[in-house]
């Protein structure tokens, strides 16, 4: 057993590591403390802590407070952890201690570990590359977590979320424009309504998209505002007096993004506003594509005894018993992942409302709960874009039949005969089985009047 871990000390004692590990002592007690879900902070999460340290490391040796030898040392090291070299070693599960300190701490023993590598140390040996005197150096927990989850955040929606709604809205407004021509009957309360063009409705869609698109990009920019610096409670205790500012300047270097330092350091540290702001912005997306998710399905029911008036691409077979069936998969998967987010806001509102005192210390399920809305999203309205939304399909005949079947056209009538009249056609109409513009004629209305009054396309109006 001994040839299989090494002992490493932390202010608690003595602690057996995993030989091979590039971790510390206080990554295994937490390993050891929290075996609780198996779920771990994300990828883009690790790489906003690599970036952290590599700027702090940069920072802190360009103000003259960390020897330049072990300073680039840390900085390679937090380089490959940016790269994804290190991800294997980020062990700790989500739901840890408060604020993140194990996380913090996985972050500065694994960069330290290697930073003593590369000075031709060995792999724990604190000797030579600190964790927490050098890694960690004028930082603080209560600030690298909540700017790893800012960084994380921002270059996700920048990257991932942002690009991947326009091309939804694009391929939307595509759709808008190629079923502009076709006239169908509009529905309210899932009732007959009065006639609305295919391209309208999905013009709508485009519309909704564009405007939750609009409000993430500037709910977000509330992310830029890292307080790193401000350490343990704000107050920048043991950082030189430039640092902050150095180290924030060379995030925004690092990302392409502008980072730039809180209006307040206390107010940051305390209170996770822009993570609980920009969720509630992504609950408010899901709601709108969760919304047109259902449209599709509805307007592709069928195909011979729903509404069938679209068509969408065929992805798989779509039961294990009733042969040929094929349902609205793509629309179904996005239905899911809409749910998932507003449960993901839900656990975010709620921890975001646990801050007391000086710190809110429900970072890592807050963190893991918004960049996991973000990852969904962004690969969910990928997907639903390119197999789905592109592909749709409409049945122009359907269309017009529902709208000339329609017995809301009666309300056309409502300027000739009255509400009360036209409200007698709509119901002989039903129950005939006939259109109103037949029972209109029956009715003895002019049918050159009736032709004006029933036209289908201007009733659509020029929008």
């Amino acid at each position: 057993m001994n040839e299989q871990f090494r002992i490493s000390r932390d202010s608690l004692g003595e602690v057996k590591v995993p030989i091979d590990a590039y971790y510390g002592p206080q990554t295994e007690r937490a390993r050891h403390n929290f075996p609780i879900s198996g779920l771990r902070l994300p990828r883009r999460f690790i790489r906003a802590q690599g970036i952290i340290k590599l700027c702090a490391a940069r920072a802190n040796r360009d103000v003259g407070d960390l020897n330049t030898e072990i300073a680039n040392a840390i900085i390679s090291a937090a380089q490959e952890v940016i790269n994804g070299d290190f991800d294997s070693e980020f062990v700790v599960d989500v739901y840890q201690a408060g604020a993140g300190t194990s996380q913090n701490m996985n972050a500065n023993e694994v960069i330290a570990s290697r930073a003593s590598e590369l000075l031709g140390g060995q792999r724990g040996d604190s000797a030579v590359v600190h964790p927490n005197d050098h890694v960690n150096m004028a930082q603080s927990t209560n600030d690298t977590i909540h700017v790893a989850m800012n960084i994380a955040a921002m270059e996700g929606i920048y990257h991932d979320l942002l690009p991947v709604l326009k091309r939804l809205e694009d391929a939307l407004t595509l759709k808008a424009k190629e079923f502009d021509h076709i006239v169908k009957s509009g529905r309210t309360h899932l009732q007959d309504a009065v006639p609305i063009r295919l391209g309208q409705e999905f013009a709508g869609y485009a519309q909704a998209i564009s405007n939750r698109r609009t409000q993430l990009e500037k709910t977000s920019r509330a992310l830029l505002e890292i307080g790193l610096g401000g350490n343990a409670v704000g107050t920048g205790i043991n950082a030189h007096p430039d640092y902050s500012d150095k180290a924030i300047r060379f995030i925004g270097e690092e990302t392409g993004l502008g980072f730039v330092p809180p209006q307040n350091f206390f107010t940051f540290v305390q209170n996770p506003e822009a993570a609980v702001g920009v969720s509630g912005t992504l609950r408010s997306l899901a709601i709108t594509v969760n919304k047109i998710a259902n449209d599709l399905r509805l307007l592709s029911s069928g195909p011979r005894t729903g509404i069938a008036e679209i068509k969408l691409p065929p992805v798989q077979p779509g039961s294990s018993i009733m042969p040929g069936k094929v349902n609205p998969v793509m629309a179904e998967m996005m239905n899911m992942i809409c749910h998932q987010v507003i449960g993901f806001d839900a656990c975010v509102a709620s921890a975001g409302g646990q801050s007391q005192l000086e710190l809110n210390v429900m970072m890592p399920v807050m963190a893991y709960n918004l960049l996991q809305s973000i990852h969904i999203l962004a690969n969910g309205i990928c997907a639903f874009t390119e197999k789905c939304v592109t592909g749709i399909e409409a049945d122009a005949e359907r269309c017009l039949h529902y709208a000339e079947m329609s017995t809301a056209l009666a309300t056309s009538l409502n300027p000739l005969v009255g509400y009360d009249k036209a409200a007698d056609i709509a119901k002989t109409a039903y129950k005939t089985n006939k259109t109103v513009r037949d029972v209109a004629k029956e009715q003895g209305l002019d049918e050159t009047q009736l032709h004006d009054l029933l036209d289908i396309r201007k009733l659509t109006g020029n929008n």
